[in-house]
């Protein structure tokens, strides 16, 4: 019977659209949102509403924010000279968890990805080389994913940044802590073994 209702068949199809959200968890979050109360009800779509219209990009960095200026780009404390180049907001969240960097970040918004049709034009490289020229940088590191479309990106993007003199970093990859050798790839053994360091 409830499959004949259209507003619950509406609102499981809109959760049905996010990503990671298939038919059985979508319908738990519509029976979810179907049993809280009117005022429950009304501030979520309130907040998602609020989200949308006031969540914007950083004018410096591209990452989310609701200023002009994100939290980590008007900070005075962070250190202006070391960028990292990341692909998406999440990837910002997760570096500040670390909280071993003390720079300031580019986000790009995805990767290029000829497959998709995503070129340079479709992220926010212009905005990053207009940045450097702009900027006291001295390093770029480049911490997009170690997938084959984060490192054409990131291969792509060093060599425009090449003529503007500044140390240009990737990322080190290898093996995961707690993991055992047995089971890795050659590729995670290989970049391990690159990445070597003493001790």
């Amino acid at each position: 019977m409830s499959q004949n209702v259209a507003p619950l068949a509406k609102l499981i199809e809109q959760f049905e659209r996010m990503p990671g959200i298939g038919r059985k968890s979508a319908q738990r979050l519509a029976y979810y949102i179907l049993n809280m109360s009117q005022q429950d009800a009304k501030t979520f779509a309130d907040n998602i509403i609020q989200a949308r219209e006031k969540i914007r990009h950083c004018d410096i960095c591209c990452d989310l924010t609701d200023r002009d200026v994100c939290y980590v780009c008007g900070n005075v404390s962070r250190d202006k000279s070391i960028l990292c180049v990341v692909e998406d907001t999440r990837d910002v969240v997760a570096i500040e968890r670390t909280h071993e960097f003390s720079g300031v970040y580019h986000v790009l918004h995805g990767v290029i990805s000829p497959m998709n049709n995503i070129g340079p034009e479709d992220i926010t490289v212009k905005s990053l080389l207009t940045r450097l020229g702009d900027d006291d940088v001295k390093e770029v590191i480049m911490a997009t994913n170690p997938t084959v479309e984060g490192e054409a990106t990131a291969m792509y993007i060093s060599r425009l940044i090449k003529p503007f003199g500044l140390k240009v970093t990737r990322l080190a990859y290898g093996m995961p802590v707690g993991s055992d050798l047995e089971y890795a790839d050659e590729v995670t053994l290989s970049r391990a073994l690159e990445g070597r360091r003493e001790i």
